[in-house]
């Protein structure tokens, strides 16, 4: 009997209005859309159309960026993503939590929940929190330094697993006739006392639709990659090039054959940030429309700020200041991932300041091009071992995300890369990944 084709995994990541900084000013949505859950709903049902696996909600606990320069707040994922499940029948839906700034067993209850909720369709997007202005919303002077960040999150982790195993698959009877509605038996404490930890459990929600909701991950540190081989089910990363993409794809195989794991099992997912026009240059032409209501100084100042360098340290038509920019294990708050993702790019194509600006977006990088030049990409990526799938950025919504699903996803179909149906309900299913059993069960 033939196997059947491997087929690439693709997420729609909702980053406010659109992953350009210049999206509000577009006029295309009401630059308030991004507090209405019908704006959410929407996104997610043409992306349900298109056959995706998933959309995605990044998060932070405290206000980013400059409030005069764009909607910078967010909404708080878990609740959005329960509603837009409602009113959804199949896509997946994955939130970001901080293990910084929430306790193991909420959060735990929380995206065993919205399993419960959406049938089987929930994943938790696994973060630590830099920066002191998180911190300082917690009672903390300043930021816990990366290495307890991640020892924490390795911990918490490994808590909220054994709460959602806690219960077993056949733990609740629903036996009316004798009164009994769970065999104790098979309802167990997890007894955690660890570091910074203890956990007594049960969860008081019995085992969830896919077992344990899709673990997710997105650190680009040695920490972060640890606990991605690990735990993590998929990790969004953010490789630039497709030689730096291989390597990480490898590694990241490596890593979790060396835990006991099927490689298979865990997805590599970079980001892409994109601007899709019928031909490559009207693609372009939105592209430059795009960069001149936001003006090269504020995209300059991304730049420096993920280099965590001063804008005054650049020069726009020079190549990178080599000799101010440390190694990423100096990096002190900033994303280890971003980091990399810039300076590799720019050391390996030789750019200039102006050219990285036109070159990456949302700390990903950019490709602005015709849905066949979109899906090039994409299927390079998929086929040369560099990933296996991706996690779209559109450049404004809910334009960016129709024209992906309208012209980019028929011609990966045509390709045969990327399914034409659903062929399951839960996002485990969509994603390929076995549903995992519970640790606690009788073997």
């Amino acid at each position: 009997m033939a196997s059947t084709p491997r087929q690439m995994s693709i997420g729609m990541n909702i980053l406010g209005l659109g992953g350009h900084g210049a999206a509000w000013r577009y006029a295309e949505v009401d630059p308030l859309s991004y507090l209405d859950i019908e704006y959410y709903r929407n996104i997610a049902r043409i992306s349900e159309r298109g056959t995706l696996d998933a959309i995605f909600l990044a998060d932070g606990p405290a206000l980013a960026g400059n409030p005069a320069a764009g909607p910078s707040g967010r909404l708080e994922p878990t609740l959005v993503l329960t509603a837009v499940a409602l009113a959804t029948e199949r896509i997946g839906v994955i939130a970001t939590a901080s293990t910084s700034y929430n306790s193991p067993y909420n959060l735990a209850r929380r995206f065993a929940s919205l399993d419960h909720l959406s049938g089987g369709r929930a994943a938790w997007n696994v973060v630590t929190t830099a920066g002191d202005a998180a911190a300082r919303n917690f009672g903390l002077s300043g930021a816990p330094v990366h290495d307890d960040r991640y020892g924490r999150a390795e911990e918490f982790v490994e808590i909220a697993v054994k709460l959602w195993d806690s219960w077993e698959d056949d733990a609740v009877l629903a036996d009316r006739e004798r009164g009994v509605f769970a065999d104790p038996a098979k309802v167990h404490a997890i007894d955690h006392v660890g570091t910074h930890f203890s956990v007594q459990g049960p969860m008081n929600v019995p085992r969830s639709p896919q077992g344990r909701p899709v673990l997710v991950q997105a650190g680009s540190s040695e920490q972060g990659r640890a606990l991605a081989a690990r735990q993590a089910d998929a990790v969004f990363t953010t490789q630039t090039t497709l030689e730096d993409g291989q390597a990480f794809y490898s590694e990241m195989k490596g890593r979790a054959a060396a835990f006991g794991r099927d490689p298979d099992a865990i997805r590599i997912m970079p980001g892409l940030s994109t601007v899709i026009g019928s031909t490559e240059a009207e693609a372009l032409a939105r592209q430059a429309e795009l960069d001149d209501i936001v003006g090269f100084e504020s995209q300059l100042s991304q730049v420096a700020q993920r280099l965590q360098l001063s804008p005054k340290d650049l020069d726009p038509d020079k190549e990178l200041p080599w000799h101010l920019i440390g190694d990423v294990s100096e990096l002190g708050g900033g994303s280890h991932g971003f980091f990399l993702a810039q300076i590799n790019l720019a050391r390996r194509e030789g750019l200039t300041v102006r050219q990285l600006t036109s070159r990456i977006r949302s700390g990903h990088r950019l490709l602005a091009g015709a849905p066949e030049q979109i899906a090039d990409t994409l299927e390079e990526w998929f086929r040369e071992g560099a990933a296996d799938g991706f996690n779209i950025m559109p450049d404004v919504f809910p334009s960016g995300a129709e024209t992906f699903v309208d012209h980019v996803v028929p011609e990966l179909r045509r390709r045969g890369v990327f399914r034409t149906e659903y062929t399951g309900t839960t996002l485990r299913d969509h994603l390929g990944l076995t549903r995992p059993a519970s640790r606690y069960a009788r073997r």
